[in-house]
């Protein structure tokens, strides 16, 4: 189990100043429970927080930007009016669900509340803690282990179970809301690609219709020769799926590009589903038939008299 209190204050590192850096008051098993490594030296130990001993340990993008190539141990950083001595350096971990590790300070949680409470937080609620981080043995129960936690903090802050003044979060809790998240957000882009659908379809219909009353005149041509209905709709119907299959391929060419720079530029991962692009190509088709079908039958339908007369 892990405790923390955040923070920000300037921190400052030999010739180099850092404006409101997080600072992060935390107890020895963070590493531990947060799933991270101390590359050098070491971290925060239980005699540091009973004690209340001015140490550091820093992110490992923080320990580059303030000391470049220097050894940090045993160096000294100013956390607004405070002078740390840095004791460890924490191993790269990069972002995590928006939480940069690499450029964070973490020192004693009780220097925390003693030093920067006026920062944040702090001035608000004392030597309150934000958040209790609780790591699980592989075999133990969840939902006993929750229900003790909730006793024992309902008991130590006076209140009832009906009206608890904290909230108890899972990883469960955090997987179902983000599938659920996902879940809203898949049905937004299916509802936005529907309509995109239908308006394209809209937009191929118009064309086709232009397009026959325009060739009036060869489509009676076609007619007097020996084109039968049939042909006249087929003809129709092909140059309509095949303006919507070209949309499609400009589509599918946009989106795959889009996909890879989005994955090059920003920091999340993007996988390309080779079934997508072909569901593309399917429902490019599909609309094109749709609503190319009654263009294509009008076209077809013509007198051939009347549209030899047509100017």
């Amino acid at each position: 189990m892990i405790v923390e209190q955040g923070s920000t204050a300037t921190v400052r590192g030999g010739s180099v100043s850092l404006d409101d850096l997080e600072i992060v008051g935390t107890t020895p098993d963070f590493p531990k429970v947060r799933d991270v490594e101390v590359a050098t030296g070491r971290f925060i130990t239980a005699t540091d927080v009973e004690r209340k001993s001015k140490v550091a340990v820093l992110g490992s993008g923080l320990a580059q930007e303030l000391f470049g190539d220097s050894d940090p141990i045993g160096q000294t950083v100013t956390a607004g009016t405070t002078k740390l001595s840095v004791v460890g350096v924490m191993a790269p971990k990069g972002s995590v669900g928006g939480t940069d590790f690499d450029n964070r300070l973490y020192t004693p949680i009780t220097v925390v509340f003693q030093k920067f409470s006026e920062f944040g937080f702090g001035r608000v609620t004392g030597d309150r803690v934000r958040a209790i981080t609780v790591a699980l043995a592989e075999n133990q129960d969840l939902d006993a282990t929750v229900q003790q936690i909730q006793y024992l903090l309902c008991k130590r802050h006076g209140v009832s179970a009906d009206s608890p003044d904290f909230s108890i979060t899972t990883q469960s809790d955090i997987i179902a809301t983000r599938k659920s998240t996902t879940a809203s957000f898949r049905s937004l882009l299916s509802w936005v690609a529907g309509v995109s659908l239908i308006v394209g379809g809209i937009g191929i219909m118009n064309i086709m219709l232009v397009s026959v009353t325009e060739r009036t005149r060869e489509i009676g041509i076609r007619q007097s020769v020996g084109a039968s209905p049939r042909d006249i709709r087929w003809q129709f119907l092909t140059e309509s799926l095949l303006l919507s299959l070209v949309g499609g391929a400009v589509g599918v060419v946009a989106g795959v590009g889009g996909s890879y720079l989005f994955g090059a530029v920003g920091d999340m991962p993007t996988s390309l589903v080779p079934a997508s692009i072909l569901l593309a190509f399917a429902s490019a088709a599909a609309v094109g038939v749709f609503f190319g079908f009654y263009p294509a039958n009008r076209a077809a339908q013509l007198d051939p008299i009347e549209a030899l007369r047509h100017e």
